[in-house]
């Protein structure tokens, strides 16, 4: 056979974006963030061919997502095949915060309860949110002294958790479904979900959002109660506490010192302490 050149097929039209999501396989182990992309994507009306095209600008505008955030899901489109340009981590800024006042009891509230105790444990168990939401309260084992929490991954010592974790207990002792929860962080409400219900396991994304509400809302505190003295320090703080979200709050707690509990931000939490040990050596010099 006499092989003859063949014009190429015309520009085929994209499918509409949700088919065009289906074509495209999951990532196995990013399952849920696969999903919570295609959802952000879908609602400002990208395709992945558009995605790969524009990029996660105009998903990350749309979301509020902080650069920790578009880096996560930059690596999740690449495992599913989307050619995205790589979008390195940010390290927490700055490489040193006071975290503490975030796990101070200030209310009877019962989420705010909620958020001190979780707050409480991660800086001596700063798992990420994933693993706090599946965490459960026979993993939880307050002593006189400290809080020891223990996984399959090994037992973790914490200490200065005490008065926010019988403040939480105490206080969802007194509501049936609470009390009745398997969940160390539970739902205090239900949802739009057909599976919501009070005492349900929440979803990551609303972990996420409950403590940057309870993050601004610290800030908002330390600003009103601060005496003369310290009411610039106090104003600092609460500026930062803004824009503060727990992947930031965990990796702070790492460069403190606290035990890794996972692979995921430790590494940057060494570069982090050793660019405060390198800075604090050259302002003695």
């Amino acid at each position: 056979m006499v092989a003859r050149w063949t014009p190429p097929l015309p520009a085929m039209p994209a499918p509409p974006p949700e088919r065009a999501w289906q074509r495209l396989p999951v990532p196995p182990g990013y399952e849920a963030q696969w999903r919570r992309l295609v959802d952000a994507a879908l609602e400002v009306g990208m395709g992945p061919d558009a995605l790969a095209e524009e990029g996660l600008d105009p998903v990350a505008a749309a979301r509020g997502w902080k650069p920790a955030t578009v880096a996560l899901y930059s690596k999740v489109a690449r495992y599913g095949g989307i050619a995205l340009a790589t979008v390195r981590t940010p390290e927490p800024d700055p490489p040193t915060l006071e975290l503490r006042p975030l796990s101070s009891v200030r209310s009877e509230d019962p989420e705010h309860l909620r958020t001190v105790a979780w707050c409480a444990l991660a800086l001596g168990w700063p798992a990420t949110v994933g693993q706090f939401r599946t965490l459960r309260r026979d993993q939880v084992h307050p002593t006189a002294r400290r809080v020891v929490v223990r996984t399959d991954d090994g037992e973790w010592s914490v200490p200065g958790a005490l008065t926010a974790w019988h403040a939480w207990e105490d206080c969802r002792a007194r509501f049936p479904a609470l009390a009745d929860s398997p969940w160390v962080l539970p739902a205090l409400r239900r949802g739009p979900g057909p599976a919501s219900a009070v005492g349900a396991q929440l979803s990551s994304q609303a972990l996420q959002v409950t403590f940057a509400k309870h993050a601004v809302r610290t800030g908002q505190h330390l600003r009103l109660t601060a005496p003369p003295s310290r009411r610039e320090e106090a104003e600092a703080l609460a500026v930062q506490y803004l824009t503060l979200s727990y992947d930031s709050y965990r990796r702070l707690a790492l460069a403190a010192g606290a035990e890794p509990v996972a692979p995921r931000g430790a590494v940057r939490a060494k570069r982090s302490t050793a660019r405060a040990a390198r800075a604090a050596v050259g302002r003695r010099a």
